[in-house]
């Protein structure tokens, strides 16, 4: 009798765990998950070409990209439009404009004239007057649609993505939907995405992908754009009448564009790239700097390259360094040495003086005469910063609270000059 007993046993335990384990996966197929579902809001294109105009002040809420041009600063606002502020005394700017321009990331000004992106058009404003900004001229789906997070697609029909509904929602029987991926559910017949508000995914933006990868370059009578994967040439010749000349595939995705006499520095997720432009028309491959997967924002003093890496975000990766390269032979960059950063964003150069800024981690102002012993003379902690513009001793700073300068004639005691703080919406 014993013996028959103990040959049961293993039979009666794989019995009892099967149905545990079926029990198991029962309450998690049929758990009720709280969660977001979000689905896109789309403007039709003729409403957002009417949008154009020349505002009275707004509050900065969301700022980007920083444009530097006489006495005025451009402060883009993301997604939105730009800040005319007169920076004439630099402890106290003011802002008199506001130029409403949908789905703006980027912008450089020649002349008097501004181009700037309004998602899928190249858009040209006459800004002579800062008090009567006003479209000239505008190119008509010369920029790709923009890539929206977990599978979102733009519609030409509907328009364009301008944001997005949220509505709360449980997801149920997750295991008998194939659509499930562990962090998120994509449904296509309404185009929207549902997330888990545990899930470590973030939330769609209405900026999509390759909004926040666009950059702006001008090299005399010529505009590059960038954006994931190609270079875009127009010709300004004719300042108010820009005219698209070619487009430049490129096997990468590409986040910044640094002209430097005749070079263009890209910064991609994967390497730094380096384009010949003697002939302005036709950018052609010279050299390449590969590194591990990450954010990239790249500038250049003279010989000398500043490339820093940045882990996570949409770039992926894991590291967080700045890169000193040499670029002497622009067929052939050496790195010279790796500083290791915390998370390092933006970055500019003045001569001798580099400034890098580190999301929360704050701002550096740094010495480089010599590359190869670059010394932090000074870290500011209290700021999240992530784009900067040195010129002549004032150091413009975006930042996260809101749009800052500082006087850096002193790298080891920068004096901030003013700040314009950003209103929360």
């Amino acid at each position: 009798m014993y013996v028959a007993s103990t040959r049961m046993l293993p039979a009666a335990l794989l019995a009892v765990y099967l149905f545990v384990l079926s029990s198991c996966l029962k309450d998690k197929c049929s758990n009720s998950i709280p969660s977001k579902v979000y689905t896109p809001v789309f403007t039709s294109l003729a409403s957002i070409r009417s949008a154009v105009r020349s505002e009275s002040p707004h509050d900065i809420a969301s700022p980007g990209k920083i444009y530097l041009y006489g006495k005025y600063i451009y402060l883009n606002e993301l997604n939105k439009g730009i800040h005319v502020i007169d920076n004439t005394q630099p402890s106290s700017p003011q802002k008199i404009a506001f130029i409403n321009i949908p789905g703006n990331v980027d912008l450089v000004i020649k002349d008097g004239i501004m181009y700037a992106d309004s998602y899928i058009d190249l858009v040209a404003l006459d800004i002579k007057d800062p008090h009567n900004i006003h479209e000239v001229k505008r190119l008509e789906g010369v920029f790709p649609y923009r890539q929206y997070e977990f599978g979102i697609v733009s519609d030409v029909g509907q328009g364009i993505i301008t944001g997005f509904n949220v509505k709360d929602t449980v997801l149920t029987n997750l295991c008998n939907n194939t659509s499930w991926n562990g962090e998120y559910l994509y449904t296509s017949t309404n185009n929207s995405v549902t997330v888990p508000n545990k899930s470590s995914a973030n939330a769609p933006s209405p900026t999509g992908k390759a909004g926040s990868y666009a950059r702006f370059g001008l090299v005399d009578n010529t505009l590059y754009t960038v954006a994931t994967g190609s270079i875009q040439v127009f010709s300004i010749q004719s300042p108010q009448t820009p005219v698209q000349k070619g487009q430049l595939s490129v096997n990468a995705e590409i986040e910044t564009i640094f002209p430097a006499g005749q070079h263009l520095f890209l910064g991609t997720t994967t390497g730094m790239l380096i384009y010949d432009i003697s002939n302005p028309e036709v950018p052609a491959a010279l050299g390449r700097f590969a590194h591990v997967r990450a954010c990239d924002p790249v500038v250049v003093n003279g010989s000398t390259a500043y490339v820093t890496l940045r882990a996570g975000s949409n770039c992926g990766g894991i590291t967080n360094e700045l890169d000193v390269l040499d670029v002497k032979d622009v067929t052939n960059p050496v790195l010279l040495k790796i500083y290791t950063m915390n998370s390092p964003f933006g970055v500019g150069v003045d001569g001798n003086k580099l400034f890098v800024c580190e999301g929360p981690a704050g701002l550096r102002f740094m010495d480089a005469t010599d590359p190869l012993n670059i010394i932090t003379k000074r870290a500011i902690t209290d700021i999240n910063a992530y784009d900067v513009i040195p010129n002549d001793n004032i150091l413009l700073v975006t930042a996260k609270g809101g749009f800052y300068q500082y006087d850096y004639s002193n790298l080891s005691e920068p004096v901030l000059l003013s700040k314009i703080s950003v209103v929360s919406k």
